[in-house]
């Protein structure tokens, strides 16, 4: 009964998260179409093509090529993907999958480039409208039969941000939820409490700071997790409506309500106070993650993705064993409350259209998201929460961490759905990385940003 009532949040809580995700355009950014081959290439391509489809029916040498966001192969996602890969090369002695893997934004970068020259087999995606929708009308995904999943155990609602005009297109990885790591050993060291409000969480970090420690280690380089934090904290500013001021601000160009005016405003204090690292709006991932597990800093902002640290054996002990989250606290006057949360389905994998071995690689793709793969050994593996129920995989054995990341998605009243930065065309999510770098550190007015913003959705 206990497994089919967390079953049943965990449904609840993602579809309420589709029927409120964003709306996004198009722009000129888009990722262009190949251009058009001469007659020669086409035949050469064409032979190629046949030649791996004869190979891949008569059960012949097959060769997949994966590119993944994934570049650390021994820990979370990057383990759980490489395992996979390496049962399915046993289980198939004629299929070699050659893995090229970047760091998130040298891989959106270069995928961009195989978008116009020619896609790897497998590649991962984001059900996201500033990421899919332009890689959707450049045709280069492989379309997928919807029923062949049904069996999958997808949490309701889960494909949809992978689907155009009813088709899908792709398969969601995660349900990603912000979060605040934090040293719980630090905490009762010192005598910290775990904040409820925003004012609270300001004077644990004057508190934190008076200790000589780094209050919150935050990756402002990347320009994309303070976007997401920004959401974090909109989302308790305007409760359940913060998916429709979204998408209106996105439609109309115009940032000016008063609730995206007062989370931004509200970014802008955190950074005064000296909540994050010095140099944080330059800093990347790595480094803001090594300050967290090193013991410089008491809590980092991040995603639920990197539950996994709990298991990182690369990690001491003492930091490992005692690392704890909490989502943003409710903020004085808004709409949200504790149980209003930032969350979303987040990366997945797709098929290139034009594989030579397509058959193949959607053969792969579906033994991934077997319900005892991905999601079974991601659960196992500490690195947070599945777009497929893992609950048939609870042992009792679990990491604290993980007890408390589904504890936070099965309390969960409501969940935001797209993050801000993914709402709009890519000159808006461009626009909006870009830019909250100067917003925070105030060498840009809060007006000033949310113009810049806007203009980059007309």
């Amino acid at each position: 009964m206990k497994k089919k009532m967390i079953a049943s949040l965990l449904t609840a809580a993602m579809a309420v998260s589709m029927l409120t995700g964003c709306g996004g355009g198009n722009d000129s950014s888009a990722p262009a179409a190949t251009d058009t081959p001469s007659a020669a290439q086409e035949e050469t391509d064409s032979s190629a093509a046949d030649d791996s489809a004869a190979a891949e029916s008569a059960g012949g040498d097959v060769t997949i090529k994966l590119f993944s966001n994934l570049p650390d192969r021994k820990n979370g996602q990057g383990l759980v993907e490489q395992m996979i890969i390496d049962e399915y090369m046993d289980a198939n002695p004629n299929v070699t999958i050659e893995v090229e893997a970047l760091d998130e934004e040298a891989y959106k970068t270069k995928f961009k480039a195989y978008a116009m020259d020619g896609m790897p087999d497998v590649v991962s995606i984001w059900g996201q409208p500033s990421f899919l929708d332009e890689v959707l009308d450049a045709g280069v995904l492989a379309e997928l039969n919807e029923e062949d999943y049904l069996d999958y155990n997808f949490i309701a609602g889960s494909l949809e941000g992978f689907k155009k005009d009813d088709k899908l297109y792709g398969l969601p990885r995660n349900t990603d939820i912000m979060l605040f790591y934090y040293n719980q050993k630090m905490f009762d060291d010192n005598g910290w409490k775990v904040p409820a409000t925003t004012d609270d969480l300001l004077t644990l970090c004057e508190d934190i700071q008076a200790a000589g420690i780094t209050p919150v280690a935050m990756d402002g380089g990347d320009g994309w997790p303070m976007a997401c934090f920004l959401t974090d904290i909109l989302v308790k500013v305007s409760g359940i409506n913060y998916a429709d001021i979204v998408s209106n601000a996105v439609a109309t160009g115009d940032f000016g309500a008063p609730e995206i005016k007062q989370a931004t405003e509200l970014l802008v204090q955190f950074a005064d106070a000296g909540m994050f690292q010095v140099g944080y709006d330059s800093q990347d991932y790595g480094t803001t993650m090594n300050l967290f597990t090193n013991g410089q800093a008491a809590m980092y902002c991040m995603g639920s993705w990197d539950a996994s640290m709990a298991l990182n054996e690369d990690i001491a002990p003492e930091i490992r064993d005692n690392i704890r989250a909490f989502t943003m606290p409710t903020v004085s006057g808004g709409k949200g409350g504790a149980n209003d949360i930032a969350a979303w389905n987040g990366g997945g994998y797709a098929v290139s259209a034009n594989s030579a071995v397509k058959d193949e690689a959607i053969k792969f793709l579906n033994y991934m998201y077997q319900p005892d793969k991905l999601s079974k050994y991601g659960w196992e593996n500490g690195v947070g929460m599945s777009a497929q129920d893992q609950t048939a995989y609870l042992t009792g054995s679990e990491t604290e961490l993980q007890k408390q990341i589904m504890d936070i998605l099965k309390n969960a009243t409501s969940v935001s759905g797209t993050p801000i930065n993914d709402c709009g065309p890519s000159a808006f999510k461009t626009a909006i990385e870009s830019e909250i770098q100067g917003v925070s550190n105030g060498s840009t007015s809060v007006d000033d940003f949310l113009a810049a913003i806007g203009a980059a959705c007309r």
